[in-house]
């Protein structure tokens, strides 16, 4: 493995996230290539805590844009400050010409930056998170190419905005939509999969030193065979995490059917799913019939 790679992991798991190599190199390719990087994956997996996780390792900021349908230029990048805009028209409106005033007060200092300007204008590099970009629609995405491929903004009445620092981009999918070909084009990519059960256990592990391993083990293998069932919202590791908090909290050694039934809203977040889970029994789970 690269000495860089492998010091990125070890920093990482001092941060309590644990890198599998692929992912590690993603992290590497990054932080040296300066090209944004897309991961995909089942919700849950880690991709947003992965973002958070990089600001700690570089000491840096954390600029996060939650995407939703219908975000525009307003939320996303620059609205002017018209308040302050008016403000400075009543005090100055009689002492400067319409011309001199307009260049005033379409400048910089009546600009309100949203997070994308206030990510290249920052003084270091931040890390810019452009979270769940599946959720915005395609018109979104024509306003980040610019931003992606040249680290710039336009915006009409200022020109073109170059970055003072690049940031470190990282774009998440769920795939709830197939983005563009356009986008993708930009990106480095990165699928992230579920841990496997060592790696799960690890995690848990790392986060609850307390916890005993037969528990974490079975905690784990539990998630892992709900996660190839049918369900409406498959756990991720968070509801690993926080199941097995909850057992520690209750003084379980094993998991049991009892438990399972008053403790599964810890873990499945659809009533149908909590239904299917607590007509099965504990074994099911744990000892499949494959």
């Amino acid at each position: 493995m690269n000495k860089e790679i492998e010091d990125i992991t070890k920093d990482f798991y001092r941060l309590d996230y644990i890198l599998n190599e692929a992912l590690a190199t993603s992290v590497f390719l990054l932080k040296n290539l300066g090209k944004p990087l897309l991961l995909e994956g089942n919700p849950g997996v880690g991709k947003t805590v992965l973002a958070n996780t990089l600001a700690q390792h570089l000491n840096t900021h954390l600029i996060r844009l939650q995407c939703y349908e219908g975000l525009d230029v307003s939320t996303t990048i620059y609205e002017w400050n018209y308040q302050k805009q008016l403000l400075h028209i009543k005090l100055f409106e009689q002492e400067q010409d319409k011309k001199t005033l307009g260049k005033e007060i379409f400048g910089m200092d009546y600009v309100l930056q949203r997070p994308l300007l206030q990510s290249i204008s920052a003084e270091k590099p931040v890390v810019l998170l452009i979270d769940e970009i599946d959720r915005a629609d395609e018109e979104f995405e024509a306003y980040l190419l610019e931003l992606l491929s040249d680290f710039q903004i336009s915006i009409p009445e200022l020109g073109t905005i170059q970055a003072r620092s690049k940031p470190l981009v990282i774009l998440t999918s769920n795939r709830t939509r197939e983005l563009s070909d356009a986008l993708r084009r930009r990106c480095l990519y990165q699928w992230v999969e579920f841990p496997t059960k060592a790696g799960e256990i690890d995690i848990i592990a790392k986060k609850l030193p307390g916890i005993e391993e037969e528990l974490a083990t079975q905690v784990v293998t539990f998630i892992h065979n709900l996660r190839k069932s049918s369900l409406h919202k498959p756990p991720g590791i968070a509801e690993s995490l926080d199941w097995a908090k909850t057992l520690l909290l209750m003084n379980q050694k094993n998991i049991t059917d009892e438990i399972v039934k008053t403790t599964i809203g810890c873990v499945l977040k659809h009533k149908d799913d909590v239904e299917f889970v607590r007509n099965k029994t504990v074994q099911e789970f744990l000892y499949p019939v494959e």
